[in-house]
């Protein structure tokens, strides 16, 4: 959808607000895709605390990334849970590392914040459950719903020359 921002946030009347004052802003869209993130199931709550330095904006969301799972190559969705808390500064003095600054505009795009949060939430290694056995290394069967019956215990490559002899020997002897 054109023009469809489900994470800009019209803040400007709390910028105009008493140093305490706090507003929550429902986040919730069935799917959106930020750049090269998937998100569907979105849910989570923005809250937008007015302080001396600036606008303090704490996220607390869920949602669920389409990923595949890298033992048995299926594919799944992968539950994601970011909480982050970001200062968008007045003016430079109140800068924070992350350099945010309050927009003359009053409306807080937080997607680039929210992509950036689930793609470090998101696993190095996804899989789809703990359990998952995954493909065998001989032939390719998904061992979570056939036993092929291949051993794949793993070997140390350091003993296969004396592996070689002793097999050498009892086909020999």
């Amino acid at each position: 959808m054109a023009g469809f921002h489900p994470f800009r946030l019209n803040v400007g009347f709390i910028a105009a607000e008493e140093v305490g004052y706090q507003r929550e802003f429902d986040l919730a869209v069935a799917s959106v895709r930020l750049e090269d993130v998937e998100a569907r199931d979105v849910t989570g709550l923005a809250a937008v605390s007015r302080t001396p330095q600036g606008l303090l904006v704490h996220v607390h969301l869920e949602a669920n990334t389409p990923q595949t799972c890298v033992r048995c190559l299926k594919p799944f969705q992968q539950h994601l849970v970011v909480d982050f808390e970001e200062l968008y500064a007045f003016n430079d003095k109140s800068l924070t590392e992350s350099g945010l600054r309050y927009p003359p505009t009053g409306i807080l795009d937080l997607a680039p914040l929210i992509r950036e949060y689930l793609i470090l939430d998101m696993p190095m290694s996804p899989v789809c459950s703990p359990t998952c056995k995954g493909l065998c290394p001989v032939c390719g069967a998904d061992r979570n719903h056939e036993d092929c019956g291949h051993d794949t215990t793993p070997t140390d490559p350091r003993w296969d020359a004396l592996r070689a002899l002793l097999s050498d020997s009892t086909a020999g002897g």
